[in-house]
């Protein structure tokens, strides 16, 4: 009698940067008759569960889309409460940060925030700086576009300066002027909330992701969801243009 060897399931594969837009927060409070701020309070909670999830599986990278330049549109009540939030939210990470062990890293423009939130980002970064394993990226008034046009004025101020020709630029350097330099490109980015599309989120960097969609909103969104959308990923054929 002949028996047929089982095949194996192939070991699921963590990627190594993941990027999230943290969607869904105003909608949440609503649906239950909550103030918008009430949404957010929760949001910050779902993240912190998130950012510790994701060093429990060993994920590099986790870039998060905090705070938008488009999110100064909103009320100034709301506005405030975001970044005091933001706010309480590195004073605690810094107080536990040996216990932790998570790096920070800070995408954007932070010359609009407060002088009290540009100094906890800057000693979150700076006494994170030597810890290893996940590195959490914050997105803190960013947008992809601005970030694009800002490289590109750092280049041509390079070029200006007669440190550069225009001849000499390649994606490789284009990307060094990002403020993500020396981060690998994510891999996965998530989208809760409901809405498909990106809202002007790593334009350039996420030129190779794989998108992940639900209708899961953000305070909602806990370690399975974060599992379910790894799983997807591991089902897709990442071509990068080939044919396979």
């Amino acid at each position: 009698m002949l028996f047929r060897k089982k095949k194996t399931a192939a070991p699921r594969v963590i990627p190594t940067h993941i990027a999230i837009v943290m969607d869904g927060n105003g909608r949440w409070a609503k649906r239950r008759g909550l103030p918008r701020q009430a949404g957010h309070k929760v949001g910050a909670e779902a993240f912190r569960t998130i950012a510790n999830y994701a060093k429990s599986i060993g994920l590099s990278y986790l870039t998060v889309y905090a705070f938008s330049t488009e999110n100064w549109k909103r009320s100034d009540e709301e506005v405030g409460a975001i970044m005091e939030l933001l706010e309480r939210y590195l004073r605690e990470a810094i107080a536990d940060m040996d216990k932790n062990r998570v790096r920070f890293c800070f995408f954007g423009d932070l010359s609009r925030l407060s002088p009290e939130l540009r100094e906890e980002a800057r000693i979150a970064a700076e006494r994170s700086s030597k810890y290893e394993g996940v590195q959490v990226n914050f997105c803190l008034n960013y947008g992809g576009r601005a970030e694009i046009l800002r490289a590109a004025q750092r280049f041509a101020a390079q070029c200006a300066a007669g440190e550069a020709k225009p001849e000499e630029l390649t994606e490789q350097r284009f990307s060094e002027l990002m403020y993500s330099a020396g981060i690998p490109d994510p891999e996965l980015v998530i989208r809760p909330g409901g809405e498909l599309r990106i809202s002007n989120f790593l334009l350039w960097q996420s030129a190779y992701a794989e998108y992940y969609f639900t209708d899961v909103l953000w305070p909602d969104f806990g370690p399975k969801e974060l599992d379910l959308a790894i799983d997807a990923f591991n089902h897709r054929n990442r071509r990068f243009g080939g044919a396979k």
